[in-house]
């Protein structure tokens, strides 16, 4: 966790990005680490937690995540969340809270509200198109001998 919280403070101290750090563990072992890369790369997805496992799914060539950990500077946002779930990580430590991220101009709860709308009720327009020729790639993909699971 301190090495965390360092990546964070870093982060502002260096101008780099937003004070957030990650790191990922496993067996004792830090696989990878990452800051908040977002104003840097201009990738409203290069949160210190999904950089991080970025870095370690390509250092240990897996998707599966299983039997890491990760020690993040601040509760994960709901992204960064759902991230950790896909690549199946097994624990996550945080230091600040997601209040304490709201304090300094880090608000996650919108999402949070708009994921318990309906999606009819939603800021964001969301409506499904073209179903029928998308479900071809489905038809494909569970007939296919040669899938990866995931």
């Amino acid at each position: 966790m301190k090495l965390a919280i360092q990546l964070s403070e870093k982060n502002v101290l260096d101008s780099i990005g937003g004070p957030f750090g990650a790191v990922i563990v496993k067996d004792g072992k830090v696989i990878a680490k990452s800051a908040n890369k977002v104003t840097a790369t201009n990738d409203p997805t290069a949160h210190a937690e999904v950089s991080a496992i970025r870095l370690a799914c390509k250092k240990l060539k897996t998707f599966d995540l299983s039997g890491c950990i990760v020690y993040t500077s601040c509760e994960p946002c709901p992204m960064c969340l759902s991230a950790v779930y896909w690549a199946k990580i097994d624990i996550i430590y945080y230091a600040n809270t997601k209040l304490d991220a709201d304090a300094i101009g880090f608000s996650d709860k919108f999402i949070y509200d708009e994921l318990d709308k309906p999606m009819n009720q939603r800021q964001l327009t969301i409506k499904q198109i073209m179903r029928d020729e998308a479900l071809k790639a489905f038809k494909l993909w569970e007939q296919s001998p040669i899938r990866t699971a995931y």
